[in-house]
C-alpha cells in the first residue's frame, strides 16, 4: 500500500525534481516506510511506500529487462499465481507488483484483465514514451489525473496535485451540489475543477503527454442468474469467500479486522478464525454516553465464539469536536459520511498493533443488504427509485434549490440497466458504480491511509462478485430480509451471530452532539464564506438549533465548512471544531 504520483510532459524536457519533492511530501502519510522515484526525458514518477509484502526487496520503482518502469499503490493478491504463469521470467523481487509489470510487456494495456486485487498502477515505457495508468474494477484504490498546458499529471490523492502547484483549487459547483444532497460525488469529475478520477476499472494510455487510449474493465457481470439448489449455493459461497479471505491475508506484516457485530464483519471473522492459527485481532467502535446502538454485545459474542482478541475503541463527544477537522482534512475527495469519524479513530488505534485491516465494505452491495433494494425491487406501482430525495430538500436552508444534483445517479441508472438484469441487479450495480467507490471506499482509504494502515475488502474480490451478483433475487432478499444467502451461510458457521436479526445499521450520534452546542455552533457555521454564499444564515442557525431533528443536514454543512476551509482556502486544522471555524472566519 502506497501513494504514487507523476508528470508526463508533451516535450522531452526533464520535469523539475522539486515537483516530485512536493508530490511526495503531500503523500507521505500514505507511505511512511520509504520513497522512490524515476526521472527521465518527459517523465517523472514518485512513490511513497507502506511496506506490506517483501519488506526489504519490494522497493519501487520496479523495472523489467526492456526498460519499462512501474510505480503502484495497492496489493495484487494473485501475484504468486501470475508469477507461476510466467516461467520464462527471472523475478528480481518478491513484490506483488512485479508480475503485473512483466504481464504488461506481454499483454500491453489489457494486462489488468489478469489482476486480482486492489490497485492503482502507473507503467512507463521510455522507448515509446507511453504511460499506462490502471485502476482496479471496484475502485478500491484511488487515482486522480488532470491535463495541463504541459502534459498529464496524476496522483493517489487530488490534494497532492494542488499541493505540488500543478493545479489551483477551484470548486466544481455541480459536484458541490452532489456532495450536499447525496453526501458524495459521482462519475469522473471531482469537486476540484479540472481534476478527474480515473474511473473504477479504467486504463488510460498517455503518449508523449497526450491521452491516446482509454478503456474499462467491468466489476460486475453484464447479466445472468445462476441456477442450483440452496445447499449448492451455500457450498459455493463458502468456497469463494474462504478463497478470497485467504488471498486477502497474504501479508508479511501483522493484520487484524474491524468487527461491528453485523453480518458482514461476523462473516469475515468466522473465515479469518478458520484460516488463522493465532487469535484474530478485532477492533470495535462504540459511543459511550450517547443514545447510539452499542454493538459491543454482539461483537463480544461472536469474538468469544471464534476465540478472537477484541479491542474496544470508544468514540466520544470530545473525539467528535477534536477529530472532525482532521477527518475533513483527510477526505480531500469529500464524502459527508459520518462513519468516517469512528473509522478515522479505529485506524489510529489499529496502527498501534497492525499495518493491515480487513473490513466488510461491499457486503451490502453484492448481497443486497440495503432497504432501498427492497423498495427498488417491488412491483409497479409500489417500486421506488433510489436516492430520489436530497439532504436539503424542503428545509429552506439553501439560497437556490440545486437542479442537477441527481444527474450523475440518473446516468448510472441508465448505464447499468442492461438487458437481462433484474431490477435488483440494476439497483446493486448503480450502487457499485458510484456510492461504493466514491463514498465507502474513499472513506476507508483516506481514514486508514491517514495513519499508514492498509484497508482490504475481501467481499470486493472478482470471484466473489461474479458469484454473488448472479445469485437469484430470492437468495438475496427473502422474508423481508436482505443478504439471505449470506445469512443462511453465517447461521451455519457462526450460530451466535444472530444471522436472521434485522439489519441494525451503523449510526453515529452526530445530531445529538451538534444539538448540544447548536446555539454556539450555528452562528459560526453560518458565518463561513462558503456557507454564506450558499445558504440563508438565519436558516443555518435554525438548523443547528434543531439538530436533534435534522442532524445529518447539520453535520453535512459542518463537514463542508471544515472541508472548504482546508481544501479551498488552505487553512490547516489546528485545535477543535470551534477553533477552526473561528480561525477561518477571522482570516477572511
Amino acid at each position: 500500500m502506497c501513494g504514487i504520483a507523476g508528470v508526463a510532459l508533451r516535450d522531452n524536457a526533464t520535469p523539475d525534481p522539486a515537483i516530485l519533492d512536493r508530490l511526495a511530501k503531500a503523500l507521505t502519510h500514505r507511505g511512511p516506510d520509504g520513497e522512490g522515484r524515476y526521472l527521465g526525458e518527459g517523465i517523472g514518477l514518485v512513490q511513497v511506500r507502506l511496506a506490506i509484502i517483501d519488506l526489504d526487496g519490494g522497493r519501487q520503482p520496479l523495472y523489467e529487462p526492456q526498460g519499462a518502469v512501474l510505480v503502484g499503490n495497492g496489493e495484487i493478491y494473485n501475484y504468486r499465481e501470475l508469477a507461476a504463469d510466467l516461467p520464462d521470467v527471472t523475478f528480481k523481487t518478491g513484490s506483488d507488483c512485479e508480475p503485473p509489470l512483466h504481464l504488461w510487456r506481454r499483454a500491453d494495456s489489457s494486462y489488468a484483465q489478469r489482476l486480482r486485487g486492489m490497485y492503482a498502477l502507473a507503467i512507463y515505457d521510455p522507448a515509446s514514451r507511453r504511460l499506462t495508468l490502471s485502476r482496479d474494477p471496484f475502485g478500491i484504490k484511488p487515482l486522480y489525473w488532470a491535463e495541463t498546458a504541459q502534459g498529464v499529471v496524476f496522483a493517489s490523492e487530488a490534494q497532492a496535485l494542488i499541493a505540488a502547484g500543478l493545479l489551483k483549487a477551484r470548486e466544481n459547483p455541480k459536484a458541490r451540489d452532489e456532495l450536499l444532497q447525496l453526501q458524495f460525488t459521482t462519475g469522473a469529475e471531482t469537486i476540484f475543477s479540472g481534476i478527474h478520477r480515473l474511473l473504477p476499472g479504467e486504463t488510460l494510455v498517455i503518449e508523449k503527454g497526450l491521452v491516446a487510449q482509454r478503456h474499462r474493465l467491468n466489476a460486475l457481470p453484464a447479466a445472468g442468474i445462476l441456477s442450483s439448489t440452496t445447499d449448492q449455493f451455500l457450498y459455493e459461497l463458502d468456497r469463494v469467500l474462504a478463497e478470497s479471505v485467504s488471498f486477502h491475508q497474504r501479508s508479511d506484516v501483522p493484520y487484524g479486522m474491524f468487527l461491528s457485530g453485523g453480518i458482514d464483519s461476523s462473516a469475515l471473522l468466522a473465515l479469518m478464525a478458520r484460516l488463522n492459527e493465532r487469535p484474530v485481532l478485532a477492533f470495535t467502535a462504540h459511543f459511550p454516553g450517547s443514545g447510539a446502538k452499542d454493538e459491543r454485545g454482539m461483537a463480544a459474542r461472536v469474538a468469544k465464539e471464534m476465540k478472537a482478541e477484541r479491542i474496544d475503541v470508544a468514540f466520544t463527544e470530545d473525539d467528535f469536536w477534536q477529530l472532525a477537522p482532521e477527518v475533513a482534512a483527510a477526505m480531500d475527495d469529500p464524502a459527508a459520511d459520518y462513519a468516517c469519524l469512528p473509522t478515522y479513530k479505529l485506524a489510529r488505534e489499529a496502527r498501534k498493533h497492525v499495518k493491515v485491516i480487513l473490513s466488510g465494505e461491499g457486503g451490502d452491495e453484492l448481497f443486497a443488504g440495503y432497504g432501498r433494494y427492497r423498495q427498488a425491487n417491488r412491483p409497479w406501482p409500489f417500486r421506488r427509485s433510489m436516492r430520489r430525495h436530497g439532504t436539503f430538500d424542503n428545509l429552506g436552508v439553501l439560497r437556490e434549490n440545486p437542479l442537477h444534483w441527481r444527474d450523475g445517479i440518473a446516468a448510472s441508472e441508465r448505464q447499468e440497466a442492461l438487458q437481462g438484469r433484474t431490477r435488483l441487479q440494476i439497483a446493486q450495480a448503480v450502487d457499485c458504480a458510484d456510492w461504493l467507490p466514491n463514498d465507502l471506499l474513499t472513506k476507508l482509504d483516506r481514514c486508514l491511509m491517514a495513519h499508514g494502515v492498509e484497508g482490504r475488502v475481501p467481499f470486493l474480490d472478482p470471484h466473489v462478485a461474479a458469484f454473488a451478483f448472479k445469485l437469484p433475487d430470492a437468495m438475496k432478499i427473502h422474508k423481508g430480509l436482505g443478504k439471505w444467502a449470506l445469512r443462511l451461510w453465517l447461521d451455519k458457521v457462526l450460530p451466535p451471530s444472530g444471522a436472521f436479526e434485522k439489519k441494525r445499521g451503523f449510526t453515529v450520534p452526530v445530531g445529538d452532539w451538534i444539538a448540544a452546542k447548536g446555539h454556539l455552533l450555528g452562528p459560526l457555521v453560518a458565518s463561513q464564506p462558503a456557507i454564506r454564499a450558499l445558504c440563508h444564515p438565519k436558516e443555518v442557525e435554525r438548523l443547528f438549533a434543531h439538530a436533534h431533528q435534522q442532524g445529518f443536514a447539520a453535520w453535512t454543512l459542518l463537514f463542508y465548512a471544515l472541508w472548504h476551509g482546508r481544501h479551498m482556502l488552505g487553512h490547516r486544522p489546528e485545535g477543535d471544531v470551534f477553533d477552526n471555524l473561528d480561525a477561518m472566519r477571522c482570516s477572511t
